[in-house]
């Protein structure tokens, strides 16, 4: 019997009971046309959210055998949800997206078709979003510095929003960080990947949970992950400090270092604190990693998931 090939798609949420609704709607209203070809699974990862969005999903599923959830024992964040999903996902394509729309279920198709092209990876590229340009502006600044920084390839202007191969998803499950960076991940796997551009659209309903702060420990999370560029800096600055410290060594014998100094000693400072912060956050990180705490814990009491996937422990 030729069975066809299964498409997870997986969708973290948080407290979005009004959204899902509608995304489910939009979903599978784009996704129906492929029916014959694929079996498709969506598995919302629920962020131990607190209003009722677990009861929304589990509404759904007694009308469709395909919805199923997994929820986290406490809030371990997008990154880990995403990652929870994508480890208990059975699919030959794994499809990540959120459930406000801001990405539009739509596309999944034109995902569809370009894997079975062959690509492994086929995100989608951001070109507008509604948000103010200074932001904008510093998210694409944020990347290009960020991919001049990495020690391996990055995708630019790509999100989350995208799907991959069985053999990609393998990658990323495989993953030992315990701060999960998943467009990092993504690639450094390699393999063959084409972005489709699109304009982000305007949130359904609900509210954004992400705010300024959440983008700065997003970012320094990135740059932590996937460079080393922040601890190289003190080996590449040295040099120079070692420089000025003897211009002002002979500034003083010939009796001219004056205010020099007082900037000499600034600088010093400087490149101390810089040494010693880039230095204790890798060595924080290497603590967390050598530790290797679960990235997320499933509570499985309050988890809907179809018995295939009960292969992987709660806990990754």
């Amino acid at each position: 019997m030729n069975h066809k090939p299964v498409v997870s798609i997986i969708c973290p949420v948080y407290n979005e009971e009004q959204a899902i609704p509608l995304f489910y709607e939009r979903l599978t209203s784009a996704v129906s046309p492929l029916s014959e070809r694929y079996d498709f699974e969506l598995i919302f990862t629920n962020n131990r959210s607190s209003d009722g969005t677990l009861d929304i999903i589990r509404a759904l599923r007694e009308k469709d055998a395909s919805v199923q959830v997994l929820t986290l024992s406490r809030n371990f964040g997008y990154q880990a949800s995403v990652l929870a999903g994508i480890t208990h996902a059975a699919g030959d394509a794994i499809i990540v997206i959120d459930v406000d729309c801001e990405d539009p279920p739509e596309m999944i198709p034109r995902f569809i078709a370009k894997w079975e092209e062959g690509y492994d990876i086929v995100y989608g590229r951001r070109a507008n979003r509604p948000e103010p340009r200074p932001l904008v502006f510093m998210r694409k600044l944020f990347y290009r510095l960020l991919r001049l920084m990495a020690d391996t390839d990055i995708v630019l202007d790509m999100a989350e929003f995208g799907l991959v191969s069985s053999r990609v998803r393998d990658v990323m499950r495989d993953n030992k960080n315990s701060f999960p960076f998943l467009r990092a991940e993504i690639g450094y796997s390699g393999f063959s990947r084409y972005g489709i551009t699109y304009d982000r659209q305007q949130r359904t309903t609900g509210k954004s949970y992400y705010n300024l702060w959440g983008m700065f420990l997003f970012a320094a999370a990135g740059i932590l992950s996937i460079s080393t560029f922040p601890m190289r800096i003190a080996a590449y600055a040295w040099p120079l400090v070692a420089l000025a410290n003897l211009t002002l060594l002979a500034l003083d014998l010939a009796g001219l270092s004056g205010s020099a100094f007082k900037v000499l000693v600034a600088l010093d400072l400087l490149y101390c604190i810089t040494l010693l912060t880039t230095h204790g956050l890798y060595l924080a990180r290497i603590y967390k990693n050598d530790i290797a705490r679960p990235v997320f814990i499933i509570d499985w009491k309050l988890s809907l998931i179809n018995p295939a996937k009960r292969q992987i422990p709660a806990a990754c």
